[in-house]
């Protein structure tokens, strides 16, 4: 099945047309027409070889949404014509204890990501959503239930959208909870978004104080600069829960000295270069605990879908073009994006 698509050929080309080849669908495979397709840091960092490991060619995008071309024999829950969501995985060993428990995204083979192949880099290299199409298991393909009108809204959900509900349910924020959100940005405002919808009391920490209206706006209770000694001194205790969505190099102890006691820093951002090392009395001495997430698994990102469905929760998107892809990564490296950049697929089909 060719198949339209944009890829790099190496770390310093721009991006250009590309023909992949989809696979015909299999028995349990659905075929979905890429109708949006967010874009994510993690595709300019595997794109530009900022992290290790990228194959090229390379066809980024892991926040996919469209609709069902075709479904194979033993397809139980899509038909032709539904709307469907395709995420950062495409397969797993299925049979390793994540797995078995739902958990994918740490699968002790290591799963299928969704471009750039398996993580070990072994296999068949897989190209993503800036492409007109996409052919996946059944079991890594999502229901989308938001109405149409929202869908390239939608598309975020299925990396920013996964990556902040996964930890924030683990553990346990609701009503009750003060949860700080470090870092306004394309995972930090869906971060925000979500602990406010469970019913947590949300502090967002930004460094700019320009994003004051908009951390509130989000559903932020207060905002704190984080630049401001005062103002994170009468923090000091405060907090049950800390998301880190900052993918920069940062002092982790200004944070875990806002933990209460039993409190959690939990890291979904990957810095270029190690976080200094936190102090370990600021740990000892409150029992405090830093961790870290990975997206998230299948049952658990339907579950954030229809969550977000029923509370009206789509993400803040600027919609381009694909040609326009190499300007929103320029724009992307200077932030200068609120909060998500997401390709209208019908631009690369009509080119």
């Amino acid at each position: 099945m060719p198949t339209k698509a944009y890829a790099v050929q190496s770390a310093t080309a721009p991006f250009a047309p590309f023909s992949i080849e989809r696979r015909a669908p299999g028995p349990k495979d659905v075929a979905i027409d890429i109708l949006f397709c967010g874009v994510c840091h993690s595709d300019l960092h595997t794109a530009r070889s900022e992290w290790p490991g990228t194959r090229y060619p390379c066809v980024p995008g892991h926040e996919i949404v469209g609709r069902v071309t075709a479904v194979g024999a033993e397809v139980t829950r899509f038909k032709t014509g539904d709307l469907a969501a395709v995420g950062c995985m495409v397969d797993s060993c299925r049979r390793c204890f994540s797995c078995d428990d739902g958990l994918e995204q740490y699968c002790e083979h290591g799963f299928v990501a969704t471009y750039n192949g398996p993580l070990d880099g072994s296999g068949e290299n897989t190209f993503g959503g800036y492409s007109a199409a996409v052919v996946v298991d059944e079991h890594f393909v999502l229901t989308v239930r938001h109405s149409e009108a929202q869908l390239a809204a939608v598309a975020p959900l299925l990396c920013a959208g996964i990556t902040t509900w996964s930890p924030l349910k683990h553990w346990g924020v609701g009503p009750g909870k003060k949860v700080g959100i470090v870092g306004i940005g394309g995972l930090g405002h869906m971060g925000v978004k979500l602990a406010h919808a469970l019913g947590a009391h949300v502090v967002a920490f930004t460094t700019s104080p320009s994003k004051r209206e908009a951390a509130l706006a989000l559903g932020a209770d207060e905002v704190v600069v984080s630049k401001d000694p005062e103002a994170m001194a009468a923090r000091a205790n405060s907090l049950d829960f800390i998301l880190d969505t900052v993918a920069v190099s940062h002092d982790l102890d200004a944070y875990v000295n806002l933990l209460k006691r039993d409190g959690v820093l939990t890291l979904v951002g990957v810095p270029e270069t190690p976080h200094p090392s936190p102090s370990a009395g600021g740990l000892i001495f409150k029992r405090r605990q830093i961790a870290g997430s990975l997206i998230g698994g299948i049952k658990e990102t339907q579950e954030m879908l229809d969550f977000c469905a029923e509370k009206g929760i789509v993400a803040d998107i600027e919609t381009i073009a694909m040609q326009e892809i190499e300007t929103a990564y320029a724009r992307m490296v200077k932030s200068d994006v609120k909060y998500r950049f997401v390709i209208d697929m019908a631009t690369l089909k009509a080119a």
